[in-house]
């Protein structure tokens, strides 16, 4: 049976009115196979939004998930399809546009250089075959600490737009959906005043080049994503204006950063017409602490001669994460500054940055084979360590499937 468009999706969603969607981050092959276990049990759509540090063009640098390119993601996440015979999932560029690398934002690349790049990704993005573009334009490394200029992120976001629109129509592809806005606080949406203004700017600039509006804008609900916890507060008022908001304008509010949400702001996402809400770093953080757990059963096997050898995967993760970097923007600027052997010999900064940074390096062979390595050790045990990762990995998934009342909504719509 062939799925619907994902425009055609999200209205069907968007009219039962309890119902709130989960895009998933595809931190990790366990991840994207628990998540087709789950949605073919309990019969829901699957959305991955992959961003451009996970999946992107080799020629730009690739992904840290398993090295992807999009063209691999899309053929990986077909295969998991197919062998789960369940065929309802939609591939999303999540935070797609200049400097959306963090490797470009470093660099400081200047804007048309930062544009053609992000026009390379996306011309994949569509090739590959996905079925709904993000474009954010709002990671200006000129402008960091400060709100991002509306009229430039406006500009960008049309011409990026426009620009799909002609790959779409290039490979000869019926329809595809688009995504626009930012959960960051400098990208000048958090008031509601000014999303509406950029609603109606947008909804101008669009008409005027013939262009299709996007079928979610972001919108600041209050949650931030600190280190490996839930900053913010979820904000029943200020979001249920931006969804009234949204749809006066045709279009639908999708929430970010939504992970570590307790299970009280997660069901009050239904009354408050939350269409869709983003998930990504906890899923691989707790899969990264899935592992550690294991390591600890290694241990104690070892320790009681119950096996003759073990696996460094503990050291392996750890020294992985710290030279990935990519924690730093998740820690204090006295912590990021430290150097490798400062963080090896301080017990605590070294944990904290193996679960936030240790999902960075799980598709990295140096640590898959050290995984090998501990899931043979537990199977002389008669202990099953993929099944234990993916099932941690299920369980907090499922807070949202049972949150967002997900479960057999494909047999509603």
């Amino acid at each position: 049976m062939k799925k619907k468009p994902i425009d055609e999706l999200v209205k069907k969603i968007d009219s039962l009115g309890d119902v709130t969607l989960i895009g998933i981050g595809p931190m990790s092959s366990n991840v994207i196979e628990s998540c087709f276990e789950l949605a073919k049990l309990y019969r829901f759509p699957l959305m991955f939004i992959a961003s451009r540090n996970q999946i992107d063009k080799k020629e730009l640098g690739g992904g840290y998930v398993n090295g992807w390119d999009q063209f691999d993601f899309a053929n990986r996440i077909k295969e998991v399809a197919e062998n789960n015979n369940f065929y309802d999932y939609y591939i999303c560029r999540d935070h797609g546009g200049p400097w959306q690398r963090d490797e470009e934002r470093n660099a400081h690349f200047e804007v048309n250089h930062a544009m053609d790049i992000a026009k390379k990704s996306f011309a994949s993005d569509i090739e590959a075959g996905f079925d709904l573009i993000m474009v954010d334009p709002t990671k200006d490394p000129f402008t960091m600490g400060k709100v991002v200029d509306l009229d430039f992120v406006l500009e960008k976001t049309i011409d990026l737009i426009e620009f799909c629109e002609q790959e779409r129509k290039k490979h000869n592809i019926e329809r595809l959906a688009y995504e626009v806005g930012t959960e960051e606080t400098n990208g000048g949406l958090t008031q509601v005043e000014v999303y509406n203004v950029f609603l109606e700017k947008l909804k101008k600039g669009l008409t005027k080049r013939g262009l299709p509006m996007p079928l979610f804008v972001v919108g600041q609900t209050g949650t931030l994503v600190k280190s490996t916890r839930q900053a913010g507060r979820f904000n029943y008022k200020n979001t249920k204006t931006l969804t009234d908001m949204a749809k006066k304008h045709g279009v639908y509010l999708k929430e970010h950063n939504a992970d570590y949400l307790d299970n009280a702001s997660l069901v009050l996402h239904i009354p408050a017409r939350v269409t869709a809400a983003n998930v990504a770093p906890q899923f691989g953080y707790v899969e990264t602490k899935s592992y550690l757990s294991l390591c600890k059963v290694e241990d104690k096997l070892f320790e009681n001669n119950i096996i003759s050898t073990k696996s460094n995967l503990y050291t392996i993760l750890l020294e992985n994460a710290i030279k990935t970097n990519r924690w730093k923007k998740w820690v204090s600027e006295k912590d990021a500054s430290k150097s490798y052997d400062e963080i090896i010999n301080n017990k605590k900064l070294a944990r904290e940055i193996l679960e936030i940074a240790g999902h960075y390096t799980l598709g990295k062979d140096v640590v898959e084979n050290e995984v090998k390595k501990l899931f043979a050790n537990l199977s002389l045990c008669n202990i099953d360590g993929k099944r234990f990762v993916k099932d941690h990995i299920k369980a907090s998934i499922m807070e949202y499937i049972d949150c967002f009342n997900l479960k057999n909504v494909l047999d509603r719509i």
